[in-house]
């Protein structure tokens, strides 16, 4: 290859540090997180052209187990093709990458971020003949907006920043500088006091949150906030399987935000949130206020099936020590 858990006992939101990546996988070559570095004129770096992914493995009783895996890696190669980076790697062949990170750094549970970026041979806009470069760090993570959130539900805000689309910015990929977007919104509703964003598309629809898909309950039925500008969701994949096999009906919407207000249940989904139950938006309580039974009920069956308690999604799991 050549360059071209279980639930955390942690009250506070997941976080890293500089100090935490261990040994990564970079170019083809495991070396220290230190001796993983790149020119100060990088191209991605002034102008954001990276593709990332987002991936969890999970602590089961046969070791550390990736949630599906493969897609992820499939999602990378297509954000890169979007971007038009001409890449020689497989999907298969940055599985195995990431599989090899974390048995290097011998974790039983993580989160795995593959990042493909153009290099510095050249800082112009057109990253021209800049070379592909591929690396996989593999962090200690918990419970990404902390064990309030999840137990008494989070509080959103409908940011003032609306989500990019897709005649904007290239929203089927998962790339760094589309991101921007998401950092302000985030950034805006943390100084205001809440949890995460909520992200309007330009007509006033729900897009999604920061980084996260939208659900909500009424009645008997769960609606998956359906929105051409949102990123291919696999976690919003997956909770749509396991809700329709726990006997729920599930319809695809677009909705407007006091359609959530009106909700009986609110929650979010994505690899770093897992399933997140929301008690408010724009301070208006939904439901009671609190987290509810549907939501909470969700994450609890999202997290056996990712931790392999449940042979039947076995195939959505790569059991790296196998």
């Amino acid at each position: 290859m050549s360059a071209s858990t279980s639930e955390s006992t942690s009250t506070a939101p997941a976080t890293t540090s500089s100090t935490n990546a261990g040994l990564i996988w970079f170019d083809g070559r495991i070396v220290p997180e230190a001796e993983a570095t790149v020119s100060v004129l990088t191209h991605a770096m002034h102008y954001g052209t990276s593709v990332f992914e987002g991936i969890r493995a999970y602590e089961s009783d046969r070791g550390a187990a990736v949630f599906r895996l493969h897609e992820h890696s499939v999602r990378l190669l297509e954000s890169a093709k979007i971007l038009g980076m001409k890449t020689t790697w497989t999907a298969e062949q940055i599985d195995q990458a990431i599989v090899d990170t974390i048995k290097a750094n011998e974790r039983v549970s993580c989160y795995i971020r593959p990042l493909i970026w153009y290099g510095a041979e050249s800082l112009g806009v057109n990253p021209g003949r800049n070379t592909l470069h591929l690396m996989v760090a593999t962090l200690p993570w918990g419970i990404y907006l902390g064990d309030d959130a999840v137990r008494k539900g989070a509080a959103l805000m409908t940011s003032s920043w609306r989500r990019s689309s897709g005649d904007i910015m290239p929203t089927k990929a998962k790339a760094g500088g589309n991101y921007v977007n998401s950092v302000l919104a985030n950034a805006e509703a943390r100084d205001n006091g809440f949890d995460e964003a909520l992200l309007l598309d330009k007509e006033g629809y729900v897009a999604e949150g920061s980084g996260e898909n939208i659900f909500f309950l009424k009645g008997d039925t769960l609606y998956a906030l359906a929105h051409s500008v949102n990123l291919r969701g696999i976690t919003r994949d997956t909770v749509i399987q396991l809700a329709r096999d726990m006997g729920t009906r599930v319809e695809a919407t677009m909705a407007t935000r006091d359609e959530l207000y009106t909700a009986d249940e609110v929650f979010m989904v994505g690899t770093a949130a897992e399933v997140t139950p929301i008690a408010s938006i724009d301070r208006r309580p939904i439901g009671p206020g609190v987290a509810g039974p549907f939501g909470l009920a969700m994450r609890e069956r999202y997290l056996e099936v990712v931790s392999g308690k449940v042979a039947a999604y076995h195939d959505w799991l790569t059991f790296v020590h196998d």
